[in-house]
Formats: C-alpha cells, sequence, structure tokens
C-alpha cells in the first residue's frame, strides 16, 4: 500500500472509530440531549482536528457527518455548518496546546458528574479501578458557566497539562488518549471508579485508602493491561446496530 493510501486508510478509520464512540457512549447512557463534544487530531501538531456538528444526536452520527476543522481558520463560526462555540473554544485549544492529545472525548457521565460536584472531587485510590487514575488525573474547580471563550480552553489546556483525565468541578470530565479505544477505555475505567467512590463515600463510614506506594503500582500494573482497549472497544463497536 503506497503511503498515501494508508494514509487515507487512517484517516477512514479514525472518523469510523470516533463515530463509533458516539453511538456507544449513548448506548450506554451517556449522550446528553444533542450536547457534549468528541474530537480527534488529523495533524501532527492539533491544528486539525474532526469534532461532531452542532447539535445532533449521538445516537445518529456516522463518519462522514464529522465535522474537519482547521484550528487557524477564524471564520469556523461564521460558516454554515459552523461548529458549537464551546467546542470550537475548548477542543480547538486542547488539541493546539497539546498535540499529544490525538483524541478528546467530554461528557457528563453520572458519576463522573457527581464525583465533580463535590467539595472534594479527588478519585482516592481504594480499588484497582480507581487507583488506574492514580497520578494520571488532574482538576479544574474553577467552574464558570458554559465556555465558549478562546482564554477558557487555554486555562483548561494548562489544567489538563499532562494527565489523561481532567475532571471538571461542577460540570462533568475530559478524557484524553493516542486512540479512540484508548480515550475511550479511559472513559469508561473512570466512570466505573468514581461509581465505586460515590457508592463507597454514601455508606458514611471511612474508606480504606491504599497506601501512594500501593495506589502507584497499581495504575503501573495497568500498563500491562494496554491491549484491552482495542479488544474492549472492538467488541463495543461490534454490539452497534447495523
Amino acid at each position: 500500500m503506497s503511503a498515501p493510501t494508508a494514509e487515507a486508510a487512517g484517516a477512514v478509520a479514525l472518523r469510523e472509530d470516533l463515530a463509533a464512540a458516539f453511538r456507544i457512549c449513548h448506548q450506554m447512557g451517556w449522550s446528553e440531549s444533542v450536547g457534549n463534544h468528541f474530537s480527534a487530531a488529523t495533524s501532527p501538531d492539533g491544528q486539525q482536528f474532526l469534532l461532531n456538528p452542532r447539535w445532533q444526536h449521538f445516537a445518529t452520527i456516522q463518519p462522514d457527518d464529522l465535522l474537519h476543522l482547521d484550528g487557524a481558520d477564524d471564520a469556523a463560526l461564521e460558516r454554515p455548518n459552523a461548529p458549537d462555540a464551546s467546542a470550537w473554544c475548548v477542543h480547538g485549544a486542547l488539541h493546539r496546546c497539546n498535540p499529544a492529545a490525538r483524541v478528546i472525548l467530554h461528557c457528563h457521565t453520572p458519576y463522573a458528574t457527581a464525583l465533580s460536584c463535590l467539595a472534594d472531587p479527588t478519585i482516592v485510590p481504594i480499588d484497582n479501578n480507581t487507583a488506574r487514575f492514580y497520578g494520571r488525573t488532574a482538576y479544574d474547580l474553577a467552574f464558570g458557566g458554559i465556555a465558549d471563550a478562546a482564554e477558557e480552553g487555554a486555562r483548561l489546556a494548562e489544567a489538563l497539562g499532562d494527565k489523561a483525565v481532567l475532571v471538571m468541578g461542577n460540570h462533568g470530565v475530559t478524557v484524553v488518549g493516542q486512540t479512540v479505544a484508548d480515550a475511550f477505555e479511559d472513559l469508561y475505567f473512570f466512570e466505573k471508579a468514581a461509581q465505586t467512590l460515590i457508592l463507597a463515600r454514601s455508606s458514611g463510614t471511612p474508606l480504606a485508602v491504599l497506601s501512594d506506594a500501593v495506589a502507584q503500582n497499581t495504575a503501573d500494573g495497568w500498563r500491562a493491561y494496554q491491549g484491552m482497549a482495542a479488544c474492549h472497544f472492538a467488541f463495543l463497536k461490534s454490539q452497534l446496530p447495523q
């Protein structure tokens, strides 16, 4: 296969995976009306990226529906098929400021959102899933309403830094990854982790928090299971209606 053909095939696969992520998210009950956004960088510098169309329901998104945007296009929000202003500002800034974040998934999953609404939303390591995110989670507690300004996107990018997950106080969660499968796997497990933590806290009894050494060892141990993401995502895709 020639290089241009291989690149085109990769672009098609990326579109297919990102579109599938929206529909899987809906199946899991994580969609919210016609809001929230997923994106994927298509250029090495993150300047160009795929994004879901403004106000199209997650359940209906197909590969060809995805917008291909250029962060340097100052007129993007003035075009007939303009993206959502909030998504443009936040995802554009995140991709531009952190090119290593190839895929960015933002949604309001129930337990992660509940966690984000606690005065202290720290994902405390109390089991395998919560410890998965030990040292991999950033927190932004400066919620100021819907983010639709360029400076807000830059601020969130700074808050995320080199972490995989950004807990957005009073808002929800944003997860980044190298591939759609990697990002979705962290989104899946973060929601599981948040569920465990919320349920444990609801008991009103003290948490059995793992030591820093055990938590770090557990987080490191997850690296050997990175191949799970592709297999899990392939299964989830296979369950989508044809």
